[in-house]
């Protein structure tokens, strides 16, 4: 299981009311207890600048406009942490050149001996990419040269690579990850998401949806590698203090319709009780199964 952290994005509807108050040392107490129980990574979602009045009210319903940054939180937590792994959940590919994701990123894999996942998406915030003065029409070609691009750029001292949008050689990126291969998990719920998920990257994060969404999904395209992971969010959100057996129920749902690592969406009104699920959380048989297959 991952932790879809809490505090470090604002939700409305969703978010609890202790997370507006909190800061970095709840953030780095939810890492550290994760971390200790043997969660698989802790994450951290990327904005820059969100429209107050979007577009699109339904964007805005579903995006808030509290994100905190990803590197430097992930930075912080790294420190704090010692085998847990840290995601960004996800990073927008069109704010950013290639070279210069794997270098900041790449960095921090080293700085965590090597426990960076590369969370990325496409990205949908139109208000958002104007403001940065990047292209908004073909983001999604953009993505999949970016993805070819960091494949190369990670882990590599001196890389090269020739694209439509980016080209790059006799460059020195230094230091640089750690990890030979770095996961590339690719963020959404559409088809395009989906399959660039499939055929770039070792993973796909399509959020919540439900075993039955989830099961046709893969049934629609089902990725061939087999070690790529399928991390999912619960669609409604758990009590494993007080609901153990349905929240193992629901978990084990999600893992039969395809599911690899699921990031439960917990019921929580403080730190404490934040904490107290994730202990709980940890007490599940499919919990202790997962830590047990993983440490083998």
């Amino acid at each position: 299981m991952g932790i879809s952290t809490p505090v470090v994005l604002e939700i409305p509807g969703r978010s609890a009311e202790w997370e507006s108050e909190a800061g970095i040392e709840e953030i780095a107490c939810v890492a550290e207890v994760g971390d200790r129980l043997g969660f698989d990574h802790v994450t951290c979602s990327e904005h820059i600048a969100v429209a107050e009045h979007s577009e699109s009210a339904m964007l805005k319903g579903a995006r808030g406009t509290r994100y905190w940054d990803p590197l430097a939180t992930l930075s912080y937590l790294a420190a704090r942490t010692t085998r847990i792994r840290l995601c960004t959940s996800v990073l927008v590919l069109g704010y950013h050149h290639p070279l210069a994701i794997a270098k900041r990123y790449g960095t921090l894999d080293r700085i965590s001996g090597g426990r960076v996942v590369l969370g990325v998406g496409v990205g949908t915030a139109r208000e958002e990419f104007e403001m940065l003065g990047a292209p908004f029409t073909d983001r999604g070609r953009r993505a999949d040269e970016a993805i070819a691009a960091l494949r190369v750029a990670l882990g590599q001292r001196a890389p090269e690579f020739t694209g439509q949008y980016v080209q790059f050689s006799g460059l020195v990126v230094d230091p640089h990850a750690v990890q030979r291969r770095m996961p590339i998990w690719v963020g959404g719920v559409s088809d395009a998401a989906l399959r660039r998920a499939a055929m770039l990257g070792d993973g796909w994060m399509p959020a919540a949806v439900t075993a039955e969404q989830l099961r046709a999904r893969l049934k629609e395209c089902a990725p061939a590698a087999p070690d790529f992971e399928v991390v999912v969010g619960t669609p409604e959100p758990l009590d494993p203090v007080a609901a153990p057996d349905h929240a193992e129920q629901v978990i084990g749902v999600l893992s039969a319709a395809g599911a690899t690592i699921v990031q439960p969406r917990l019921r929580h009104r403080s730190l404490t009780h934040y904490l107290e699920q994730l202990e709980a959380l940890s007490r599940l048989t499919c919990f202790e199964t997962a830590v047990t297959d993983q440490s083998q």
